[in-house]
This record gives structure tokens, sequence and C-alpha cells, in this order.
């Protein structure tokens, strides 16, 4: 299927997210990447930088559904798909040679009060996430599913961003492997609701 101009707009807004930043990357950068014409961004995004990364952001988080639907189908333990997606982040960044990291987190903490727009699409995407996690985790029966979602959206932030300073995923090994033991450990000890 061949994508639309602003399809690879909104790829290349990404790609730039996860290594830059959204103030790292310039225009004529995100036009070659997408290898699109000058008029296109203006066309697609008549609010320039700022309306194209907030298509960004929401792209992240519509995949970040759909990869999860994806994973929650094919794996009957709710921790097993959450492996799964944090091992997969691990070898990205690994790939990357610890270059590329989540879109989000990288937006959020260069945002500041005055990015309205940019901070409503985060903490959309934020919510749809953690959402998704929640309801799975419930299904599931393990206790406190909001505040479980919550805590591993946050592990997976802070620990992409550890290992993605340090160079070296054990960060975010370390703190998963915690986590998932806790959570293992809590859901036995606890009666059923």
């Amino acid at each position: 299927m061949t994508k639309t101009t602003r399809d690879k707009l909104i790829d290349a807004m990404i790609d730039a997210l996860q290594r830059k930043g959204l103030h790292g990357v310039g225009l004529n950068e995100l036009l070659a990447a997408a290898d699109a014409p000058k008029g296109s961004l203006y066309h697609h995004f008549p609010n320039g930088k700022t309306e194209l990364a907030v298509a960004a952001i929401e792209r992240v988080g519509q995949r970040a559904e759909q990869a999860f639907a994806a994973l929650f189908e094919r794996q009957s333990d709710p921790l097993d798909a959450l492996t799964i997606w944090l091992q997969g982040a691990l070898g990205q960044l690994q790939e990357s040679a610890f270059e590329r990291g989540c879109p989000l987190a990288t937006v959020a903490l260069e945002s500041g009060p005055q990015d309205h727009e940019i901070r409503a699409a985060l903490a959309n995407a934020f919510t749809s996430i953690r959402q998704a996690l929640q309801q799975q985790l419930q299904r599931h029966g393990y206790p406190q599913p909001e505040g479980l979602a919550a805590l591993f959206v946050a592990l997976y932030e802070g620990g992409l961003l550890q290992a993605r300073v340090a160079g070296s995923s054990e960060p975010l090994k370390q703190a998963v492997a915690t986590l998932l033991h806790l959570t293992r450990q809590h859901r036995t000890e606890s009666p059923p609701a």
C-alpha cells in the first residue's frame, strides 16, 4: 500500500521525535525524510510543525493501542504480553545504538506550559495506553489494575530514558524483572475480588 504524503510526514515526525525531539528537528529535515515537496507540510498541516507533531503523537497512541490489542489477543496472561512489549522496546533501543527513545516521552520532557495542543495530545495518548493496559489487567483479575497500568507505563518511560542515557539496557531490564516478579507475587497473595 502506497503511503500518502501526509502519512509520510507523520512517520518522519515520529522518527524525529524518537531520535531528536520536537525542537531538535528542522522542517527541511522532516521534508527530506518524508521525501515530500516544500509546500506539502503547510498543505497538510496549515499550523505547521506543532500540528504535525500533534498528528504524530496521536498516531503513536493509536499504534500503541493496536499493538496492545494484538499482543493481548495472542497472550493469555497480560504480564506475558507486557514482557513482550517491553522487550520489543529494549530491542528497538539497542538496535538504534540507544538513539531512539519513546516519541511521547521525548516531547513531554521538552514541552512547556504554553504547548497546549502538544500536552493535550500527549495526555490523551498516555491515557489511552494506560486504559488499554488497565482493561487487560482487570479482565485477568490483577489487583489494582489502574495503578498497575500507570506503574507499567511509568516504568517503560523512565526505564527507556535511563537506558538511553546510560547506553545500556540494564536499567530497564532490572526494573522490568522486578516489577513483573512483584506483580505476579502480589496477584497470588491477594484474595480474589
